[in-house]
């Protein structure tokens, strides 16, 4: 029996992506060949390529406004690494809510400097830093829309005249936001696309070429643009898994349908932790992430039990992170309700063994 599955990444998928996806990989349209051993040069990924990108753009309301898709590789971690390469000319922002925040502004200060405007650091990063006052010197302003570890989200996107760069791991496609207010922003595949092992960039074309230092071919923008994301070797299952995702998610609605849905979810798990008295919230209540609820146990409650329970109830990745302890529901895309209602369930039975 498949396990609901709340992990924070590499994280569930849609059954139905996952078929056809394994299907690809004995073969791969008919041709009698793997999706993994054919050319990516040949037209059957080179359409793939095309689809997966285009469906990027059609989703986020991008399409034919300047922007261009790319899928990359190296994570996250490597786009820390490529927008200050690409973009950080003198001085750039960051606004630190988190672990990968932090990992951004530490990559950043190789190529220039690096002004902190705003933190949450004092409180273990357990809110969004409000009210600060952003720098017009700036040549960017970086922004981790969703923190994955912590359990908080930007609900409102900051308004800078600057340009706007976003890491969305953890949440692009997940609510119906304008992504026009962003200049370029970035997302591993592994929460809400595909497996890991490739890395989807949107970026405003007139945002690139002004910094004055030489970018090596891999890691410039640029490059990855003329070639189509096939500088070198692309990672072809990951690619076509994400463009089976985005087909999904159009076929189900597009982003403004999941987005009530991932809602609902929210919701419910997050009255249950508050209604909960083995449980409490990690997070601020105004800055609680629709994808990753954290919660601890209340004080004096002993989690062996709670353990034992959701185990049973086939329940997998529910351990919060290290830095942070307790437990970490991650309710991504393709995480049924169902799922969410079983977690439910059994945090109120757990509740009950101890009255």
């Amino acid at each position: 029996m498949k396990k609901h599955n709340f992990s924070a990444g590499p994280s569930i998928l849609p059954a139905s992506v996952m078929k056809k996806a394994s299907e690809a990989v004995i073969d791969f349209n008919r041709m009698g060949l793997s999706l993994i051993e054919i050319s990516h040069r040949s037209k059957e990924f080179i359409a793939v390529m095309e689809r997966a990108q285009d469906l990027a753009l059609e989703l986020t309301g991008l399409k034919s406004k300047g922007y261009k898709a790319m899928f990359l590789q190296g994570g996250a971690s490597m786009q820390f690494l490529m927008t200050a390469y690409n973009l950080l000319e003198t001085k750039a922002g960051y606004i630190n809510t988190g672990a990968w925040s932090t990992k951004a502004i530490k990559e950043a200060k190789f190529f220039g400097e690096v002004v902190e405007v705003a933190s949450s650091k004092d409180h273990n990063f357990n809110y969004i830093p409000k009210g600060h006052t952003i720098p017009l010197d700036l040549d960017y302003l970086h922004i981790t829309t969703n923190n994955t570890i912590f359990g908080t989200q930007f609900h409102e996107i900051p308004h800078t005249d600057i340009p706007l760069i976003a890491d969305m791991s953890s949440d692009i496609f997940s609510r119906d936001i304008d992504y026009s207010k962003f200049d370029l922003f970035y997302a591993g595949a592994q929460k809400n696309m595909g497996p890991s092992g490739t890395t989807l960039v949107i970026v405003k074309e007139e945002l690139l070429g002004k910094v004055s230092r030489t970018i090596p071919s891999m890691l410039s923008y640029e490059v990855q643009l003329k070639s189509d994301s096939m500088f070198n070797t692309p990672p072809v299952f990951p690619i076509y898994t994400s463009m089976l995702t985005l087909e999904w998610l159009l076929e189900n609605g597009g982003i403004n349908q999941i987005e009530k849905h991932n809602k609902a979810k929210a919701e419910l798990i997050y009255n249950e932790i508050d209604r909960n008295s083995a449980f409490e919230g990690f997070a601020a209540k105004k800055d609680r992430s629709h994808m990753n609820a954290t919660f601890n146990l209340a004080d004096g409650v002993d989690g062996y039990a709670f353990d034992n329970l959701w185990n049973e109830a086939n329940i997998s990745g529910l351990k919060g992170h290290r830095s942070v302890g307790g437990y970490r529901a991650s309710i991504y895309n393709a995480l049924p309700l169902e799922s969410v209602n079983l977690l439910v369930g059994v945090m109120k039975k757990f509740e009950q063994t101890l009255q």
